[in-house]
């Protein structure tokens, strides 16, 4: 049970340290939109999504007012766009996008992800395609998100698909550098792609899943770190894991909560909640933050894998004690652009890519919203991807690379998105060349962790 001191504290949490529902994203399956003809299909999607999700922004936005909790965000995932190019003749899968983007200007959501492409373990008709139309759907189109999921500890890693997403991020960076070169932060490689995530740019809604669900993706790095704050500075590890658990256990209620009204009111079922901490740029809302209140003089010196170890798992455990339905990414996340301590920490040099590699291991996603030279070469941003992609192979996680070419700009100058995606340093990076390895292609064998049955 919770009590009024419970639900006291969570008032202070939204009222003083930023915590919210950062989205609630309604997944739509868009499987009886296939059509041989492109145009039809096109419209089938339009028409599909401005039915089911008409509703889904002035629902969200009155639970928001009548609970007092802010919901930041309202998005929209749907079926890999891959699947619906199969059955198409000669289509033109960026008018797959314009169809995408269309309905969501119509039904006011900030986002739609799922113009994705499932090829852990090849090419199925229309993936190829899809993929070579990135560029073009994410420069065209404003709302859209677009990911690609390369590998999984039960198949490997499908080395082909990887030597494609290189190029593939650097001409979108090259078509938005207008726009800050938006057109690559909306653009994510996963490896273990989850098919329930609610956050952007990597939700899809997965073959698995029910026609229409409602999932929710919480925050509340700032509420997190104002509770250790509270703490004795000689505290034991034990006691900082137990804070931060208790934490995410209102968090989560939270969310649960707003998910499930949600839901109800939409007639459609409820999902998951996903208790990922989320940061944004704003100040004291920032998961290096949280790292550093544990007793770490920067995010990123020696100790800050083992930190970040320990507020992942605690934040899980407290979720799960809290919902019955936990899904997505849920951990930590670690985002540069986003999170207003990690590029503190990039600025003075206590940050790394080497090190967010290391901190990958023990976290949701991975290489996330990082900013680097715009003349990188296309093989070292997919030997960038190889590498996240074997963590989260071989530990059986979900790790992700969202990575910024910052197009005429050099390591030390800044790239601003704005919003929540804010602005990010420019992070030098290793260019010595993996291409002939690259080059190679075939497929990295599933490790023995996958031979579970």
């Amino acid at each position: 049970m919770i009590d009024t001191g419970d639900i006291i504290e969570t008032i202070r949490m939204i009222t003083d340290e930023n915590l919210d529902v950062r989205t609630v994203t309604m997944g739509v399956s868009l499987l009886d939109c296939a059509d041989e003809d492109p145009k039809k299909a096109c419209e089938k999607i339009y028409q599909k999504i401005t039915t089911v999700a008409k509703d889904l922004v002035p629902i969200v936005e009155d639970i928001s007012a009548n609970y007092g909790v802010p919901i930041v965000n309202k998005r929209i995932s749907v079926t890999p766009i891959s699947m619906l190019l199969a059955c198409a003749k000669n289509p033109n899968p960026a008018d797959y996008a314009k169809a995408l983007d269309r309905a969501a200007h119509t039904v006011g959501v900030n986002f739609v992800g799922g113009y994705s492409a499932l090829v852990q373990k090849g090419f199925a008709k229309g993936d190829r395609e899809l993929i070579a139309s990135i560029p073009e759907a994410l420069s065209t189109t404003k709302l859209v998100c677009s990911s690609i999921n390369i590998g999984s500890t039960k198949s490997g890693l499908n080395m082909d698909a990887v030597k494609m997403m290189g190029p593939i991020i650097r001409r979108t960076a090259e078509l938005t550098k207008d726009d800050n070169c938006m057109g690559a932060a909306k653009l994510v490689v996963f490896c273990n792609a989850p098919e329930d995530n609610p956050f952007m740019a990597g939700a899809f809604h997965g073959p698995g899943e029910p026609d229409c669900v409602i999932n929710v993706g919480v925050s509340g790095p700032g509420a997190v770190r104002a509770a250790l704050a509270k703490l004795p500075k000689d505290a034991d590890l034990s006691k900082v894991a137990e804070t931060v658990k208790r934490t995410a256990f209102k968090i989560t209620r939270m969310g649960e909560l707003v998910g499930r009204l949600a839901a109800g009111r939409l007639g459609v079922p409820f999902g998951i909640v996903d208790l990922s901490l989320a940061p944004t740029p704003a100040v004291g809302d920032s998961v290096a933050n949280v790292l550093e209140e544990m007793g770490l003089e920067k995010c990123g010196c020696y100790g800050t894998t083992a930190a970040l170890a320990l507020l992942n798992d605690a934040v899980k455990k407290g979720g799960v004690m809290a919902s019955g339905h936990v899904g997505g990414l849920s951990g930590a996340f670690i985002p540069v652009s986003e999170d207003e301590g990690m590029i503190k920490s990039v600025r003075q040099g206590a940050l790394g890519l080497e090190k967010l590699e290391a901190m990958t291991a023990v976290c949701s996603v991975g290489i996330d919203m990082v900013v680097v030279p715009g003349d990188t070469p296309a093989e070292v941003l997919s030997g960038l991807i190889a590498d996240e992609a074997a963590i989260g192979m071989v530990n059986t996680k979900t790790t992700a690379v969202r990575v910024i070419p910052a197009i005429g700009k050099k390591a030390g100058d800044e790239l601003n998105f704005g919003g929540l995606l804010g602005y990010g340093p420019v992070m030098p990076i290793n260019t010595f060349s993996p291409k002939t390895f690259i080059d190679r292609g075939g497929r990295i064998p599933a490790p023995l962790q996958a031979l579970k049955n």
